[in-house]
């Protein structure tokens, strides 16, 4: 039996529907965030604005992922948990149930990369396996009444960590440099040494931190295949322009977080994140969605030359929120850069229902 066969797609939906709700009511806290002008809830959802995306969206997807290439129906219980935890907190803000089930999702992911980790080890399970860890810590430091702003290290270490060793499977057969795993392996534990500096010394332990990121987006830049198939045509191009254009993104937080230190509020704050979470994450789910949709819902999502429009709205007005709304501190660009980001997202949301509604059924 294949391993998706025991996981049917009526099981997989109700969490994907859970991830979605996360992301929406993630975005409606950006809007007011942004001082837009939206109707505030009873509750500060803006405080768990960061966990909801991170883990709540991006966390469930990953670790539903996981669970239909592990094909083991108890697997689901870690997106599930992910994604009720993030409904939770939006309704009834930063409390304790909604953040003890964002940790059981980052557990959950634990035990399903431990269980592909007996059918075949590898150096990219490994790098995704430390990207669950990551998860579980930045969890933990918030139960133990840390702010958001102090787990942010690993919070990223979660997204770089997973996306750096998915990269990595894809990469494997075009690694023709002696050492290349090995480099890896060097930037990936660099990486987890400097969130853990950054938790006990948060300025100099930052600037660590921002070492090790560029170190292993170098990496990435050197020895991605996007670098090749960016001179193809249709989506192998499409994917390599969004993951090259997510690569600057890390590499820009990267040099803030090392030459600054910490810091937990203001524009360079914004920026940093933003950098990392829009640029790179946001980009590598857009371009990677053609690939997982079907993996998910049995479902295709072909590439289309719309799928562009939403990347370069998300790319351009990120890059008008950094340079001219944080950098030149002009709050009114900041503000509607920062909406054209929410509805970049939404474009691609409308693009890929749009595009997947043109074409029938992946066959089971």
């Amino acid at each position: 039996m294949p391993a998706a066969a025991g996981l049917p797609v009526r099981l997989r939906v109700p969490v994907l529907a859970g991830a979605a709700l996360a992301l929406l009511g993630g975005l409606y806290a950006a809007l007011l965030l942004l001082g837009t002008a939206v109707p505030a809830p009873g509750t500060a959802i803006e405080e768990v604005h960061g966990p909801v995306m991170v883990f709540g969206f991006v966390g469930t997807l990953i670790a539903l992922e996981r669970a239909v290439a592990l094909g083991r129906r108890p697997a689901l219980l870690a997106p599930a948990c992910s994604a009720a935890g993030a409904l939770l907190l939006l309704v009834t803000g930063p409390a304790l149930p909604g953040k003890l089930l964002l940790m059981a999702g980052g557990v959950g992911l634990l035990a399903i990369y431990r269980a592909l980790w007996r059918r075949q080890e590898s150096v990219a399970l490994l790098a995704q396996g430390a990207g669950a860890f990551a998860w579980y810590a930045a969890t933990l430091l918030w139960l133990a009444g840390f702010a958001v702003a102090d787990a942010v290290p690993w919070m990223v270490v979660f997204v770089v960590a997973t996306i750096a060793g998915e990269r990595l499977e894809l990469a494997h057969v075009a690694l023709t440099t002696p050492g290349a795993q090995r480099w890896f392996l060097a930037t990936l534990g660099a990486l987890i040494t400097g969130a853990t500096a950054a938790s006990v010394w948060p300025h100099s332990g930052t600037q660590l931190f921002g070492l090790a990121l560029l170190a292993v987006t170098a990496w990435l830049a050197v020895f991605d295949v996007a670098r090749h198939t960016v001179r193809g045509t249709g989506v192998p191009r499409y994917v390599a322009a969004g993951l090259l254009t997510g690569y600057a993104w890390l590499a820009l937080a990267g040099l803030l977080w090392a030459g600054a230190g910490r810091t937990g509020t203001g524009a360079r704050y914004d920026a940093t994140l933003h950098a990392v979470f829009l640029g790179f994450t946001l980009s590598m789910i857009f371009v990677h969605a053609p690939v997982i949709l079907p993996a998910v819902l049995r479902r295709p999502l072909p590439y289309r030359p719309v799928l562009y429009l939403p990347l370069a709205l998300l790319h351009g007005s990120l890059l008008l929120r950094v340079a001219v709304g944080d950098a030149a501190g002009l709050e009114p660009v900041w503000r509607w850069s920062g909406v054209a980001n929410v509805a970049s997202i939404l474009l691609f949301l409308a693009c890929a229902v749009a595009v997947s509604a043109t074409r029938s059924r992946v066959p089971a």
